[in-house]
């Protein structure tokens, strides 16, 4: 007879740790689920390295309409810049559509850059139409005219005079009224890329940050001569950075010791004194870490540039006349990346329907395309907004 086996109990196994639901795979599922489409990111609360501390500003009218295209993989940090010598104009082919139809039009680019938006523009227009191009900056002249005489279509450019003055511009080609007005409130990429006019923080270079070097003080006159007070003010309206005060007074206490003349020099200061809080697991199309650590010097450089070239002040006077410089039915148009230029942008077109000036406003705030805002992330905070004239005023 055989003996049986002692029975053993089995062992019970150690139990693993529950896996973590990571993000990844969350939306590995969720592109399994959707089929091609693939949702589109939440906007950064920080829409460029130039702006949107202040997005929370937007009200419900402001929304954009998501489109549900594929977004590609985040990119590297120091691969996200336009190729040097290029410029890519933002909103092109939305711009384009709302112009239509251009045949034979009277168009004026109120910040004519280095024509990225006027080329496009100009070979629509045809024989019969007319490109005006003005821009305060008068650097790339050459360039801008190689450009547009390619085109052969028909333009004038005047550089050197701010968009403030635009009556005199359109007065200057012999006319008194237009048909379309576009102007872009954004720095170039070249300018922004070019380190000797000192915009980005990213780049050694003066702090210079003049749209025209003949013309005023540059930012780091300013930081020598403004108060603690005019400086944190400064940071405060046009960054609506929190730690504005702090940093003005870091500034002061630098300069008694050491002029504050270079962009690292400013940027290392701001840093030292105005620590980020940094989300260390953003979501897709969320800043990234890199990016929220540089957010106070982002607002106090965006500071610096719209006082220096007095720029709410020239979107004021201009904001005054563009209704008086269209044709009956003329379209005009503002691309703005700073949510205190899209506020005067809103309101003046607002009240101008209020008043009979404007018979129809964009509703909703257009912005770029995901896959413009993938390959040129300054495109990120851009926000167009149009008003057609009245047919009488």
């Amino acid at each position: 007879m055989n003996e049986r086996k002692p029975h053993h109990k089995r062992q019970p196994s150690k139990r693993l740790p529950k896996r973590p639901f990571h993000r990844k795979r969350k939306n590995k599922i969720a592109e399994q689920t959707q089929g091609n489409g693939t949702a589109l990111p939440i906007e950064s609360s920080i829409d460029s390295p130039i702006d949107s501390s202040m997005a929370g500003s937007e009200s419900a009218d402001s929304q954009e309409v998501s489109v549900n295209k594929p977004i590609p993989k985040r990119r590297n940090f120091r691969s996200r810049t336009t190729p040097a010598g290029e410029h890519r104009p933002i909103l092109l082919p939305e711009i384009l559509e709302l112009m239509q139809p251009i045949a034979g039009k009277t168009v004026v680019d109120a910040t004519l850059g280095f024509a990225g938006h006027s080329e496009a523009i100009l070979s629509q227009l045809g024989e019969n139409g007319m490109l005006i191009g003005c821009d305060l900056d008068p650097t790339h002249e050459n360039v801008i005219r190689t450009r547009l005489e390619k085109v052969g279509n028909p333009f004038r450019i005047h550089l050197g005079c701010n968009f403030a003055g635009l009556a005199n511009v359109i007065a200057e080609s012999g006319l008194s009224t237009v048909d379309i007005i576009l102007v872009d409130l954004g720095v170039s990429s070249m300018q922004i890329d070019d380190s000797s006019r000192g915009f980005s923080f990213m780049r050694t270079g003066p702090l210079d940050m003049r749209m025209n070097k003949t013309r005023g003080k540059s930012a780091a006159e300013v930081l020598q001569s403004a108060s603690l007070e005019e400086l944190g003010e400064l940071f405060a309206k046009y960054g609506d950075e929190p730690q504005a005060f702090e940093i003005a007074a870091a500034i002061v206490q630098e300069r008694s010791i050491r002029p504050i003349t270079s962009t690292t020099q400013l940027t290392k200061l701001i840093q030292s004194v105005a620590p980020a809080t940094i989300d260390y697991s953003p979501l897709p199309g969320m800043p990234s870490p890199r990016q929220q650590r540089l957010r106070p010097v982002a607002r106090v450089f965006q500071s610096l540039r719209i006082h220096v070239n007095r720029e709410i002040d020239n979107i004021q006077a201009l904001l005054r006349v563009a209704p008086y410089l269209l044709n009956p039915g003329g379209k005009l148009m503002m691309i703005s990346f700073h949510s205190g230029e899209d506020r005067l942008v809103k309101t003046h077109l607002k009240e101008g329907l209020r008043q009979g000036i404007y018979e129809k406003i964009s509703e909703e705030i257009v912005r770029a395309a995901p896959q413009e805002r993938f390959e040129n992330p300054r495109s990120r905070s851009a926000k167009l907004r149009w008003g057609i004239r009245s047919q009488q005023l």
